[in-house]
């Protein structure tokens, strides 16, 4: 069994880490004859600056504020946190949906709606053409704009009940997906004792 990092531990996920800022948070507003939470917070840092140097993911940015006094501050990290998205991918996905708007209008698939396999036809072949090699289309708008594109109007065309789903009759995908997943593991541990030399643009 896994030791939290209440208990000494180290921090296991985000849920655990809101969980000991609220029972900081409650100690500190409780009044002096109340026992504190046994939470030692130098060393959950300690096993963060740990986790970072070995190359960890660490959690979320702000999470782990222990001064914050006010329980607002706590509650507003159980929201979506929006700041997660890197603003380089908004950046690259508006440059596609300028030339989008500029040809067919701002915002016309939530008019008319879209077949999903067109949208996802299109992102597969920009990024396998990005993945070739091939930085833009031939309209100059780069095909990692045009793929990102491609998902957030599936994504606002799903959320708007616009989307014409004519996504494939189910099928055996899941099933056949776990099965195959075993020979990756299989097929290194079979090779393991060789030194192929693999080719990448680098």
């Amino acid at each position: 069994m896994s030791v939290t990092a209440v208990e000494g531990g180290h921090v296991v996920d985000i849920n655990e880490a809101n969980a000991i800022i609220r029972k900081i948070v409650e100690s500190r507003t409780q009044s002096t004859d109340t026992p504190s939470v046994d939470v030692d917070v130098e060393e959950i840092k300690a096993d963060l600056e740990e986790a970072a140097d070995m190359g960890a993911a660490t959690p979320m940015p702000g999470v782990f504020d222990f001064s914050a006094e006010n329980p607002k501050d706590v509650i507003g990290t159980d929201k979506l946190p929006m700041h997660l998205w890197p603003t380089t991918a908004t950046a690259m996905g508006c440059i596609a949906l300028l030339n989008g708007a500029l040809k067919y209008g701002r915002s016309n698939w939530r008019a008319v709606g879209v077949r999903s396999s067109v949208y996802v036809d299109a992102c597969q072949r920009h990024l396998a053409a990005w993945f070739e090699g091939e930085e833009a289309d031939e309209e100059g708008v780069p095909h990692l704009a045009a793929a990102l594109a491609c998902l957030a109007i599936l994504v606002d065309c799903q959320a708007a009940g616009k989307l014409k789903d004519d996504r494939q009759f189910p099928g055996g995908h899941r099933a056949l997906i776990d099965s195959l997943t075993p020979h990756v593991k299989r097929l290194r541990e079979l090779h393991s004792g060789r030194s192929p030399k693999h080719y990448a643009r680098a």
